[in-house]
């Protein structure tokens, strides 16, 4: 039996096959609360230009503290400038465990992260949707791409909860359906 990918909405250059493993997870997963954030159409977008593909989607953790993937990997270039998703406050630009990190908190209280990013931003500056923040870096760990490819780790949380940022896409909920 093949499976068919469906979603409320397909952007160009979204991969298909991750598609399918952005799926909710089964019912032993950790339900974290609802989210309040407002994601009217247009108020987010991608964060590399032109839409990349995902080659490693969002994973929830079991729990709060389980293993999972906080987040979704896309493809791009080495040097590639790195946008801002939303509008929003820079509350973060440099390194983390020896890799330089931009942070972005937005109006809704939303906060989204862009790894490994060289900041082209300061801590204080206010940004816009599309604006450039950085340039990728190499050195993703697990990025399943070869340079002078490389992973952008695209995150989103609001206070202590993780979301999937495909979610402020407007990509909806992803189903497989039998297809024969």
């Amino acid at each position: 039996m093949r499976l068919l990918i469906t979603s409320a909405l397909l952007c160009g250059g979204f991969a298909a096959a991750a598609v399918g493993l952005t799926a909710a997870p089964g019912p032993a997963a950790y339900s974290a609360p609802p989210s309040t954030a407002k994601t009217s159409e247009g108020q987010f977008g991608w964060p590399l230009a032109p839409p990349p593909a995902v080659v490693r989607p969002f994973e929830a953790p079991e729990h709060a503290y389980g293993p999972g993937h906080r987040g979704v990997d896309l493809v791009g270039e080495v040097g590639q400038q790195v946008l801002a998703a939303g509008d929003g406050l820079v509350v973060f630009a440099g390194p983390v465990a020896g890799r330089d990190l931009v942070s972005i908190e937005h109006a809704t209280g939303l906060r989204t992260t862009y790894e490994p990013v060289r900041p082209a931003v300061a801590v204080g500056d206010q940004v816009t949707r599309g604006q450039p923040i950085g340039t990728l870096e190499p050195g993703h760990p697990q990025c399943a791409v070869q340079p002078p490819r490389a992973c952008l780790h695209w995150g989103a949380r609001e206070r202590l909860v993780y979301l999937n940022p495909l979610r402020l896409l407007g990509m909806g909920h992803v189903r497989l359906l039998p297809w024969d």
